[in-house]
């Protein structure tokens, strides 16, 4: 399997004050791999440093390269990056109003992605809108509409349509179904893994919704405090997980318990760039110690493994990554 998405050592800062440090992820051909983590952890500073999205005084650090184009993403000039974002990565937002212009038609917009990137003619590329939204099951008189004639849902099919307009060899999804219920969330989850399946494409999902990752996700990145503490294949991860965070996160989703009291991380996920120095995580862990005042190594390969000085036991937590 290529990987299609290649990211080492990455890193963000804003005025050196750190967001993001030292995250390693591979994206292959055709595999699905959530990143999870409560807000503020950096899941989405990660994907805007791919895509080359950050604010004017954030900087990303490291490297981040792409399958079939030629040039390191980071540090890319906004000239590089616009030919690669919407043809060769694409990004369904999890508001979709922020993605569509208002005083456009569906149909203009969707034909404008394939227009921009050169990958179809004008005729082509009005068909090929028509069938983008025949397949995210819309009907063919929302070519006419503009945005505000939809519904939430219809608005993030839409999005979805426009990210796989030009086949993009990596599409990334933030948290892309928060707002929807959850019939119209089904669905739309359905249709981004069959939009990357059909196409062979990779995707990476980003969410704090660990039912929604056991779904449409195969391997899982955990992040907290700007760093990836463990990662694997998603069954393993959900029922056996090592770092301490990860079997907070399980615990606090699992709802299936005798007493149906929720259990929740102590404390609060610190504000970017003020998480403690060592295990990012220690100041609301149970099992810390002295020794967690330094930086955890890494156990394991990059696909599989975790940074725990104080790993739990590889015991068992089932039913929840069948949630």
């Amino acid at each position: 399997m290529n990987d299609v998405l290649t990211v080492r050592g990455l890193s963000v800062t804003v005025r050196e004050t750190a967001l993001v440090s030292d995250v390693d992820l591979t994206v292959g051909a055709g595999e699905r791999v959530g990143l999870i983590g409560e807000s503020g952890s950096g899941k989405s500073l990660t994907a805007l440093s791919i895509l080359g999205l950050l604010p004017e005084d954030v900087r990303a650090g490291g490297s981040v390269r792409l399958d079939g184009v030629d040039h390191e993403l980071v540090g890319a000039d906004e000239r590089r990056m616009s030919r690669v974002r919407g043809r060769d990565i694409a990004m369904v937002f999890q508001e979709p109003m922020t993605a569509l212009n208002p005083t456009m038609r569906i149909g203009d917009q969707i034909a404008e992605t394939m227009l921009v990137h050169k990958t179809l003619s004008k005729p082509a590329a009005r068909t090929a809108a028509a069938d983008l939204l025949e397949r995210v099951q819309l009907p063919a008189e929302t070519l006419r509409a503009y945005p505000h004639q939809l519904s939430g849902g219809q608005r993030q099919r839409v999005v979805l349509a426009l990210a796989l307009a030009n086949d993009p060899a990596l599409l990334i999804c933030d948290e892309p179904t928060t707002a929807l219920d959850v019939t119209v969330q089904a669905l739309v989850l359905d249709l981004i893994v069959r939009g990357v399946v059909d196409r062979s494409s990779a995707l990476l999902f980003i969410t704090h919704d660990l039912a929604v990752v056991a779904t449409v996700c195969e391997r899982v990145l955990v992040m907290y405090g700007g760093r990836v503490v463990e990662a694997g294949p998603v069954n393993e991860v959900f029922t056996r997980p090592r770092h301490r965070y990860t079997e907070g996160l399980l615990a606090a989703s699992d709802l299936e318990t005798t007493s149906r009291r929720l259990t929740t991380i102590p404390g609060n996920v610190p504000p970017a760039g003020r998480f403690p120095s060592g295990c990012v995580f220690r100041t609301r862990c149970a099992h810390a110690t002295a020794l967690c005042e330094e930086t955890p190594a890494w156990s394991g390969s990059e696909a599989e493994g975790f940074a725990c000085h104080h790993p739990a036991a590889q015991g068992s937590l089932e039913g929840v990554a069948d949630a």
